[in-house]
């Protein structure tokens, strides 16, 4: 398995685990109004890092590229910084907004890098 997937799937797994523990924290509490980031930590951290390492792990030819390097730092960077600037926002930190604004750009600049490195994969 390429380093990357490793990496991946390691970083999907926190992410896993802190989605769960967002989830609990909000039904102990009877309190749902982090459910936006609930979302968020599970399909941006733990569903699409998983995607992201499998793709990886099937097309290992880009997985060593420098650009799969950069992809992987700044979309987990921008998850990391995302998820609990979210979570702050929605239950009543206000000022954590731009910090929501600049991650969620920065994820979506992973993203599109995402796309470059299938774009630019050769298949067999």
């Amino acid at each position: 398995m390429p380093a990357i997937s490793r990496f991946y799937f390691l970083t999907a797994i926190c992410f896993l685990i802190a989605g769960i523990l967002i989830g609990l924290k909000m039904a102990i509490a009877q309190d749902y109004a982090a459910v936006g980031a609930h979302a968020h930590v599970n399909l941006l951290g733990w569903v699409t890092m998983s995607i992201f390492g499998t793709y990886h792990a099937l097309n290992p030819a880009g997985a060593s590229s420098r650009l799969a390097r950069i992809q992987a730092y700044v979309y987990v960077l921008g998850v990391a910084v995302m998820a609990p600037a979210l979570y702050l926002l929605l239950t009543g930190t206000p000022a954590a907004e731009p910090v929501v604004a600049v991650a969620s750009i920065t994820v979506f600049a992973g993203v599109l890098m995402f796309a470059a490195i299938i774009y630019r994969t050769r298949t067999a």
